[in-house]
């Protein structure tokens, strides 16, 4: 028999090792699954992971890479922060949600206004609204003591319905018909989120990601505020003999989470999406939850992840197209990814070891 023996200090080989042995066995697991729906194993995990970097109309995956990318790291590098701090906002979804129905908002209440302000208004307002969404289970964690987990989980589906009717209500299209959906803001020129590079699907939420990862990783290694982060998530009682304030930090966390979920939305809704409509919703805030932990909640390790994430959805949508996997398979495989890092990242921690009598 085996036994898991807890190490004196978690492993520096197995901290490193553990995502790409987690992607390994997520391919393996994803290819047995792919089998028994009657396709060919080896032929869909290339035409998820080669062919768009590689195959035959890889200079059109290519761009689609980044727009995948943008609001997942975007998302993730928020949400690393409170997870290092041991604050679990679950529910970036709504707050990414939240975000897009603020901004469009902003923007269409100045609509046909011919006006440069009207974007950075309209990214002050994604901002605000993924703030406000978290704030409510931090305020309601700091004051009552309720699990945050539950309440911002919650509170995607309020989100949801908020987000239809407003694609059926207050932000309807007027001249749209009668059909559900906002006007289009990527082609209105004041609150157009257009590709900066042609043809690298680079536009002005990806550069916020990168400007996140930039700014998370001199936070997490330069500013007080970084080491109270990092200390309050490693050792919680020595963070308050060191003088730092438990609900402060929540407030900040929660907050800086739903910020930045919030541009990622009003990012989407300006750029690829185009509009407010009632699936706007793509499962980002729940897909960044698995970037931050394969990026093992490290600012640069998730710029990595969330291109490799990027990465299963560009491809699973040519899988699903070229090869016939249904959708839900793709999703099956992605969430695999999350079961098998959340598994083996115990060996960061643990060392199997054979019982006490055998042993002996």
């Amino acid at each position: 028999m085996l036994r898991l023996e807890k190490r004196p200090n978690p492993s520096r080989f197995w901290n490193y090792a553990t995502p790409v042995l987690a992607v390994v066995l997520t391919m393996v697991a994803g290819g047995l699954m792919f089998a028994l729906l009657g396709k060919n194993p080896v032929e869909a995990i290339r035409t998820i992971f080669w062919d768009p970097l590689f195959g035959e109309f890889a200079w059109y995956f290519r761009g689609q890479l980044l727009v995948k990318a943008g609001p997942l790291i975007l998302i993730a590098v928020g949400l690393s922060l409170g997870f290092r701090a041991g604050i679990w906002n679950i529910g970036a979804e709504g707050q990414y949600m939240m975000g897009a129905i603020f901004g469009a908002a902003a923007g269409l209440a100045l609509y046909p206004a011919d006006n440069r302000l009207i974007f950075p208004l309209m990214v002050v307002a994604g901002a605000l609204g993924g703030w406000i969404w978290a704030m409510i289970p931090a305020i309601l964690r700091t004051r009552f003591r309720t699990n945050e987990i539950l309440v911002s989980l919650l509170l995607v589906y309020v989100a949801q319905s908020i987000l239809a009717s407003m694609a059926l209500g207050a932000l309807r299209n007027p001249e749209g018909g009668g059909f559900p959906g906002s006007r289009n803001l990527s082609q209105w020129a004041s609150s157009a989120n257009p590709e900066l590079i042609a043809g690298t699907g680079m536009h002005w939420g990806v550069v916020a990601a990168f400007a996140s990862v930039i700014a998370a990783y001199i936070l997490l290694q330069r500013h007080i505020l970084g080491f109270q982060i990092r200390l309050a998530g490693q050792a919680p009682r020595a963070a308050r003999f060191a003088g730092v304030s438990p609900n402060r930090l929540v407030l900040l966390c929660m907050g800086i989470s739903g910020a930045l979920a919030g541009l990622a939305g009003l990012f989407e809704v300006t750029g690829p999406a185009g509009q407010i409509s009632i699936d706007f919703a793509q499962g980002y805030g729940f897909t960044a939850i698995i970037v931050a932990f394969l990026g093992r909640l490290n600012p640069v390790g998730i710029l990595l992840a969330g291109l490799l994430m990027a990465l299963t959805y560009v491809g699973g949508d040519n899988a699903s197209t070229n090869l016939g996997l249904p959708a839900a398979s793709i999703q099956a495989f992605q969430g695999m990814l999350l079961f098998f890092l959340l598994a083996v990242d115990l060996l960061s921690n643990y060392r199997i070891r054979p019982s006490r009598k055998e042993a002996a």
